[in-house]
């Protein structure tokens, strides 16, 4: 379990360093500059899914608690949601119309870590200790 826990650590890490400034740069290389900070979408996507592999990985080991880790994801899935309009509240709803490059830096780092999220995820749904 503690193996599974440090994969985890490494690849939410190694993923979002990648990714983030791969991103980065490719904004740099075009000059663009978007209204919120990049930096805190990812932190945020990559904490949080992170967050809910870790307490998965430890919800496994429950068997009364197994059976029903799919709509528990489910849940945690729609609270991912809504925290992130929460904590970007000013970016998403504000005055300013946001340009395309600007909706796919919001997006683009969800799916990311929400693909990754989910193969974690499944593994743990497939596979009973």
């Amino acid at each position: 379990m503690i193996k599974s826990i440090f994969l985890y650590i490494v690849t939410f890490s190694s993923l979002f360093m990648v990714s983030f400034f791969l991103h980065e740069y490719y904004l740099k290389a075009n000059e663009l500059i978007l209204p919120f900070s990049l930096k805190k979408v990812y932190i945020f996507h990559a904490g949080f899914s992170l967050l809910i592999c870790v307490n998965f990985r430890l919800l496994a080991n429950v068997d009364k608690i197994f059976s029903q880790l799919g709509f528990i994801y489910l849940g945690c899935l729609f609270l991912k949601m809504i925290l992130f309009c929460v904590v970007f509240y000013k970016s998403l709803f504000n005055d300013i119309i946001l340009t395309g490059i600007a909706k796919t830096s919001l997006i683009l780092p969800m799916f990311i870590f929400l693909l990754t999220e989910a193969i974690f995820i499944a593994r743990i749904l497939n596979k009973k200790d």
